[in-house]
């Protein structure tokens, strides 16, 4: 976590519409749970800013961490698609796959299992790595946010509303204050890159009357 500044990050990396979806951005067969209808509604948009700030993290990052699902497509993807420049980078990178499931098939060289102990072995890779990147991964982001498990979440937002699929703050998502780490930088194709820390406590509540700009 942030006050534990001497370790290593954890840094989440999402892309979402305006209305929160993450689920599959890159193919239309990449994660069709659900009956979800819009696979791959990221590759339409094209941004020199997203594509440039997503090979800066590539270059920084240490290791992957991933949920279950994401785990599963990734491992079957990036092995085939060696020849790539993220290719070779998530190829070499350790891996860790949360899941609780000991007989999990680890598939993917370099990787390894975590999940009987998430915050105990969090802590461990943060000694053991200077930058931990979660990649998708849904509903393993919603346990990092609500146990305020990580140091950076960054969300690139497409200007796409879909009104279906998996969000990033559900109906139920843990009540949670971010803070904004740098003002927002926009792309050629109206994505917007934001960038949060946690910040403690709840949100709060009150009246407009409260505020000195009323």
């Amino acid at each position: 976590m942030t006050e534990n500044a001497a370790a290593g990050r954890i840094v989440i990396d999402l892309f979402t519409t305006l209305d929160g979806v993450a689920q599959a951005p890159g193919a239309p067969d990449e994660d069709p749970a659900g009956g979800f209808r819009f696979g791959g509604w990221q590759a339409p948009h094209p941004d020199d800013m997203v594509g440039r700030s997503v090979m800066d993290g590539m270059h920084r990052m240490d290791a992957l961490l991933l949920g279950r699902r994401t785990y599963d497509i990734f491992a079957e993807y990036w092995p085939q698609h060696g020849d790539s420049e993220v290719g070779r980078v998530l190829n070499a990178l350790p891996k860790y796959v949360a899941t609780r499931n000991r007989d999990f098939p680890l598939g993917w060289p370099g990787s390894t299992r975590v999940g009987d102990d998430l915050p105990g072995e969090l802590a461990r890779l943060r000694e053991r790595h200077d930058e931990v990147h979660v990649i998708g991964s849904i509903d393993l982001v919603q346990t990092l946010v609500a146990e305020r498990l990580f140091d950076e979440l960054k969300l690139w937002v497409y200007p796409i509303v879909l009104g279906e699929g998996s969000r990033v703050f559900p109906d139920g998502a843990a009540p949670t204050n971010l803070r904004l780490i740098e003002p927002p930088v926009s792309g050629s194709a109206g994505a917007v890159l934001l960038r949060y820390a946690p910040e403690a406590g709840s949100p709060e509540t009150g009246t407009m009357d409260d505020s000195p700009e009323a």
